[in-house]
C-alpha cells in the first residue's frame, strides 16, 4: 500500500449503472465485468452535478460544482446557450495532473470527448501528452455532405427538421471515412491508449486518464452489436433521442432505440478490453491503480422521457457505476454500499498512491477508508443539480425538485424502489425536510439560476438545422 503506484483513469461518458453487466445486466460487458470481480464495486456512486462538464470539473479537482455560484458561460460552438455549472477549469483550480506531475508522475489525456478540449476549457492542463480523437456529436471536424437518404434512415416523421436531425447530419459527416470496426470511436480512443501504454509502461509513475465519449449518443455501433439485443427489425434506426417525454416513439421503435444503446455499451466494452489485454501482457496489473467511472445515465423511456432531461433525476440518469481495481487485490469482488460521489476520486487517488494530499483543499473523501475499515458511514444522504433542478436522496426517499423547492416529486425507496408513485402533495412536511438539506450542502441557500438562463437541453428539441 506504500508504493508509487500508477494511476489509470477510464472515464466513460453516459453509461447506465444498469447496463453493466455486474451491476444490472442490460448489457453485455465481459470486460467491465472482469474489473469487477477483481475491485471493489461502489453501489451507491453520484455525480455531484451534472452534464458532462460539471462532472469533469468535480473529478479533475475533487471539488464540488454544485451550486452553480459562477455565472454559466456562452458556449459559441454547439449548442449557443449558457448551461449552469459548464465552466473551464479556473485559474484557481488545481487539477490532478498538474498535481501529480508536480509530484513527478508522467500525465496523459487520451480521448474523443470534444467538449473537453473545447478552446478555453483548460481540461488538458497538467498533462504532458495529450490526445484529441475528433469527430464526436457537434464537433466541427469534417464538411461531408451527407445525401438524405442515408440521413432519414435514422428519422421518425416527428424528428425531421429538429436538432435531432442537425446533430445526425453533422456526426454522418464526421464518421464518413469509417471502413471497419477500427475507424470507430471507442476503437481509435482505446487504441491509442494501448500506444501511450506500451511507450510509457517504464514509466517511474504515470497517470493516465482516458475520455471515451461513448456510449453518448448518436448510438451506432456495427450493426452486429445491435442485431444482440434486437435482431430482424425494419424500421427507423433512432439512433439519436429528442429530449422530453417519449411519446413521440412506438413502443417498437423505444424498443429498438434501446438495443442501439445496448450495442454501443458492448462495444465500448469490447475495446475496453482490448485495452485491459495490454494493461495486463505488460504487467501493468501488478502496479497500477484502474478506476472506471461514468459521469452520468441517459433516460431511455423509463418515466416517460428520453435524453438527459434535467427535471428527470431518476435512477437511470444519475445511478452511475464506479470500480477501483487496486493492484493488490484489497478485497477484490466486494461492494461498498456506501454514498460516494465523483468529486471523491482526486483525495481517493492522492491516498491510494501514497502521493498524499497536501497543500489541498477538496469537498470529495476518501472513500477507500470504506474498503480497508478505517472508515464508518460519514454521509447519510447525496445530493445533485442538473441546471435549475435539484436531487437528493437517502436510505428511504428521493427527492426531485426545482432550486426554489416547487415542482417536487418525492418517493418512498422502501415502498416504491422503482420511483413510481409521488408522494409530495400528502407529504410537504418532508419535502421541506429533505429540500432543507439541499440548501444546506448549497451553504444554507439556493438561489433561482439568473433570470433569462435556459434549462438544460431545453433547446434541444427546438434547434432546427442551420
Amino acid at each position: 500500500m506504500g508504493s508509487r503506484y500508477n494511476v489509470v483513469l477510464v472515464i466513460i461518458d453516459t453509461l447506465r449503472r444498469d447496463h453493466v453487466g455486474c451491476l444490472g445486466g442490460l448489457a453485455k460487458t465481459p470486460n467491465i465485468d472482469r474489473v469487477c470481480r477483481e475491485g471493489v464495486v461502489f453501489t451507491r456512486a453520484y455525480p455531484e452535478s451534472l452534464p458532462t462538464i460539471p462532472v469533469r470539473r468535480a473529478i479533475y479537482t475533487g471539488r464540488r460544482v454544485f451550486p452553480f455560484s459562477q455565472r454559466p458561460i456562452l458556449r459559441r460552438g454547439i449548442p449557443w446557450i449558457r448551461m449552469a455549472g459548464w465552466q473551464p477549469l479556473s485559474d484557481d483550480d488545481t487539477a490532478i495532473a498538474e498535481y501529480f506531475k508536480g509530484k513527478g508522475y508522467r500525465t496523459a489525456l487520451i480521448g474523443d470527448n470534444y467538449h473537453i478540449f473545447e478552446p478555453g476549457m483548460n481540461f488538458n492542463r497538467g498533462f504532458d501528452e495529450w490526445i484529441f480523437i475528433r469527430g464526436q456529436e457537434w464537433d466541427h471536424y469534417r464538411s461531408f455532405k451527407v445525401p438524405d437518404y442515408v440521413v432519414n434512415k435514422y428519422l421518425t416523421p416527428s424528428l425531421k427538421g429538429t436538432g435531432v436531425e442537425g446533430l445526425i447530419r453533422r456526426y454522418l459527416a464526421n464518421v464518413s471515412f469509417r471502413r471497419s470496426e477500427e475507424d470507430w470511436f471507442p476503437a481509435l480512443t482505446f487504441r491509442e491508449a494501448v500506444r501511450w501504454l506500451t511507450e510509457n509502461k517504464d514509466a517511474e509513475g504515470f497517470l493516465l486518464v482516458i475520455e471515451s465519449f461513448d456510449p453518448h449518443e448518436p448510438w451506432d455501433p456495427p450493426h452486429e452489436f445491435v442485431d444482440m439485443y434486437d435482431p430482424g427489425y425494419s424500421g427507423p434506426e433512432v439512433i439519436t433521442p429528442k429530449y422530453g417525454p417519449s411519446d413521440y416513439l412506438s413502443e417498437r421503435e423505444l424498443r429498438h432505440m434501446r438495443a442501439h444503446y445496448a450495442g454501443e455499451v458492448t462495444l465500448v466494452d469490447k475495446w475496453f478490453g482490448y485495452f485491459m489485454q495490454k494493461f495486463y501482457e505488460l504487467n501493468l496489473d501488478k502496479n497500477t491503480i484502474l478506476i472506471v467511472i461514468s459521469d452520468h445515465g441517459h433516460q431511455l423511456g423509463e418515466h416517460g422521457l428520453t435524453g438527459k432531461v434535467a427535471w428527470g433525476l431518476y435512477p437511470e440518469l444519475v445511478d452511475i457505476p464506479l470500480i477501483i481495481r487496486h493492484p493488490e487485490y484489497v478485497n477484490s469482488g466486494i461492494k461498498v454500499n456506501e454514498f460516494v460521489y465523483d468529486h471523491d476520486l482526486f483525495p481517493t487517488i492522492c491516498a491510494l498512491t501514497s502521493v498524499g494530499c497536501s497543500g489541498l483543499s477538496f469537498d470529495g473523501l476518501n472513500i477507500w477508508g470504506y474498503v480497508d475499515g478505517k472508515e464508518t458511514r460519514v454521509r447519510d444522504y447525496v445530493t445533485s443539480a442538473f441546471g435549475n433542478y435539484v436531487m437528493y436522496r437517502d436510505d428511504e426517499y428521493w427527492l426531485i425538485s426545482d432550486r426554489e423547492g416547487s415542482n417536487a416529486q418525492l418517493f418512498n425507496l422502501k415502498n416504491d424502489p422503482e420511483l413510481r408513485h409521488n408522494i409530495a402533495g400528502e407529504a410537504s412536511d418532508k419535502v421541506k425536510e429533505l429540500f432543507s438539506r439541499i440548501t444546506q450542502d448549497a451553504g444554507g441557500r439556493l438561489e433561482p439560476l439568473p433570470t433569462g438562463e435556459r434549462d438544460p437541453y431545453e433547446w434541444y428539441n427546438e434547434l432546427y438545422v442551420r
